[in-house]
């Protein structure tokens, strides 16, 4: 019977995967339908905690975003990328990693680039090399991001066995910048040189490609007060999780818990961005970064509901089978992570649906915190919305898609730098554990 439920989740998986988008939430929960009505599997758990912090965050950066004060985010961005044009293939993830983890979700990226492609091609880089790298840094930043949901469940689950919220993030931060830039630097290398690509130079004869040089953005005067006000909200989240953590104890039998605490602060930072920027708040629920939020609730509700309701029906089973193979080859964890991610595009979802299972059947805490970057591996399959549009803005036809499916230039980049941020998660994990 086992093998016929396996074979639900996985093909209800498949088919939220070919609707793409939203449609791996709805996938999902028809998957939970089918193993709880029909096989009479009892329904698992709903990561409530996760989607109320998604929407929580979500509606505080849509709120900023509203106020302008992302334009003001990617004009920075872009003049820091102009000002070191050169070097655009290390610079770019940097501003794609600070600022999925300034905000927690990766769609930031979508704003920076149209900036990323034009600063490359002006000076005659290959734009998929900085692209790609990019793209992979806002996906594993997921990791680090102290407000992201994929962080404070995964912290969440690891406090009992005594692994704190700020010695998630002191792994995760450390490790996962330093594997971008090691993904940067292979990156650096991939592909012929801009000027000898047979399609640049056909699409350049055709007067396919424009240089636009640097944007002029109109930047609102609410957007500083809207941004200062998001990033005190962050600040007081860290602190707020700092005092309460058992390791300083500053408060004791704290009031509010730390999500508790993540979903106040946010909205409280909305209200205060409406407030003091008087925005119109109808146009909050408009905003890009609100409805690509709302999706990833859905998402997360969907996957990692159905796998839960397959994992708790069956963790005698699954301790017996994979305990013995991870304690044997730890790395095995993150394979499986990277796998699951590359089909449940979503680090929120997937930690959900494969971390408690994977401490309930003994994996120790380094190994899981050590695997945790490969929950970020959304760049396998050519169909994740952030390098779909990296595909599109680049008008050198660099970053292309090769009929291989495989064959595109974020996997090479990617792998490297889960890899590596695995690596080094053991070796700095191993210095806080």
């Amino acid at each position: 019977m086992i093998g016929v439920e396996l074979f639900v989740v996985l093909a209800f998986i498949y088919l939220g995967a070919r609707i793409g988008g939203i449609g791996i939430g709805f996938a999902g929960g028809a998957g939970v339908l089918v193993l709880s009505l029909l096989l009479g599997v009892d329904a698992g758990n709903i990561p409530v905690d996760v989607i109320l912090i998604i929407m929580s965050v979500i509606t505080a950066i849509a709120a900023m975003q509203v106020a302008g004060g992302m334009d003001w985010l990617v004009d920075l961005a872009e003049k820091f990328l102009r000002k070191n044009p050169k070097r655009i293939t290390f610079y770019a993830p940097m501003v794609t990693y600070f600022m999925t983890l300034l905000a927690g979700t990766g769609h930031t990226a979508f704003s920076t680039l149209p900036v990323i492609a034009e600063v490359a091609k002006e000076q005659g880089v290959r734009p998929s090399r900085p692209l790609s790298i990019a793209v992979v840094a806002s996906q594993i930043a997921i990791t680090a991001s102290p407000i992201s949901a994929a962080v404070v469940f995964f912290s969440g689950i690891l406090e009992p066995l005594g692994v704190g919220y700020l010695t998630l993030l002191a792994v995760c931060i450390p490790t996962t910048f330093v594997a971008c830039m090691a993904g940067a630097f292979v990156s650096n290398f991939l592909g012929c040189e801009l000027k000898d690509d047979a399609i640049y130079k056909d699409r350049l004869a055709k007067g396919l490609i424009k240089i636009q040089g640097a944007t002029k953005r109109e930047i609102l005067p609410t957007a500083k007060p809207a941004t200062y006000i998001f990033i005190a909200a962050i600040v007081a989240v860290v602190a707020y999780a700092t005092m309460i953590s058992n390791a300083v104890g500053l408060i004791e039998d704290p009031a509010l818990g730390r999500n508790d605490a993540i979903m106040v602060f946010m909205l409280t930072a909305a209200m205060a961005i409406v407030t003091i920027t008087k925005i119109d708040a109808s146009k909050i629920a408009n905003a890009a970064t609100f409805k690509s939020g709302m999706s990833a609730c859905v998402c997360v509700l969907g996957v990692a509901w159905l796998g839960d309701t397959f994992v708790s029906g069956h963790i005698t089973e699954i301790k017996e089978l994979a305990g013995e193979i991870l304690e044997q080859y730890p790395w095995m964890l993150a394979v499986t992570l990277f796998f699951a991610s590359m089909l449940l595009y979503s680090q929120g979802a997937t930690t959900t649906a494969l971390m408690p299972a994977a401490l309930a059947i003994g994996v120790a805490p380094l190994t899981a915190i050590a695997s945790f970057a490969a929950v970020s591996a959304l760049f396998v399959l050519p169909t994740y919305p952030t390098l779909l549009a990296a595909v599109e803005m680049d008008d050198t036809g660099s970053t292309r898609i090769g009929n291989l499916v495989f064959n595109h230039p974020f996997f090479i980049p990617g792998v490297v730098t889960i890899t590596t941020s695995v690596a080094l998660g053991f070796a700095v994990g191993g210095i806080f554990l």
